[in-house]
């Protein structure tokens, strides 16, 4: 399936969502926001997606940052809503309750970058470059990169990168804990679809709880983190998958999940 900027390649359990705009490597505009939430509100609803990709068209970016075209023509109240917008949908891509993993092929600039870390887990491309240059147009990151990006790799390196406006190369992105994995160019799909593989044969119930349990609890309290950690062990406990696989481990056989 295709629309105008995204291409979307559906393979149960695995989809694979391709910004494609790579004549402007792949470039976050208006239209490709409003494809992104009906990609991934289809994906929310669609119990036979267990797990996504999400890349750019090309070689040379994931997603090189916004359209400045567009930027370069918006006021006060314009850019706070575009901010809000791109904050809501790229949480809704961190909460579809679906893994996402981002398979990041060239430039993770700006937005890309927080398109980035709006996914469960990213694998980079030996080639890849990350950075926030925001400051270097006058501007900060509006989708939700001075808030993610400190959360990954931690205050000191964050600011580092937000004040200077300075890429980084894929190994180093690695050493800070920005990146999951760092792999050979005609390697990074391939792992992408192996490690997809490999969380769409766990419990999808399972898969739900858990990562609600830590997207919730990284804005609590310890002690309150451990309550909602407890309370959807529970909910758990409640399931046909729960029940299917301490069956199956018990009878020495693969479970057969219901996703119930």
């Amino acid at each position: 399936m295709s629309d105008e900027n995204l291409v979307m390649e559906v393979r149960p359990p695995l989809e694979i969502v391709t910004v494609n705009r790579p004549k402007v490597l792949n470039a976050l505009n208006r239209a490709t926001f409003s494809e992104l939430e009906s990609a991934f509100a289809q994906i929310a609803a669609d119990d036979s997606i267990r797990c996504v990709l999400l890349t750019g068209a090309g070689e040379r970016a994931f997603v090189a940052g916004a359209d400045i075209q567009e930027l370069a023509e918006i006021n006060a109240a314009q850019g706070k809503e575009l901010a809000e917008r791109g904050q809501r949908i790229f949480d809704q891509i961190e909460n579809c309750g679906k893994p996402v993993i981002a398979c990041v092929n060239g430039f993770a600039l700006g937005g890309g970058c927080e398109l980035a870390m709006a996914c469960t887990l990213r694998l980079a491309s030996e080639t890849a470059k990350f950075g926030q240059p925001e400051v270097k147009l006058g501007l900060i990151p509006g989708y939700g990169g001075t808030q993610r990006l400190p959360r990954l790799i931690g205050k000191s390196a964050a600011l580092k990168m937000l004040l200077t406006g300075a890429s980084i190369s894929a190994t180093e992105a690695w050493r800070l804990g920005l990146v999951d994995e760092v792999l050979p160019p005609d390697q990074l799909m391939a792992r992408g679809e192996e490690l997809a593989a490999a969380i769409a044969g766990m419990a999808p119930t399972a898969i739900r709880h858990c990562l609600a349990a830590v997207h919730e609890g990284s804005e609590l309290s310890l002690r309150q983190g451990l309550e909602l950690e407890a309370s959807r062990f529970g909910l758990c406990c409640a399931t046909e998958d729960k029940a299917e696989g301490t069956r199956a481990f018990l009878e020495k056989r693969a479970p057969a999940w219901k996703g119930r």
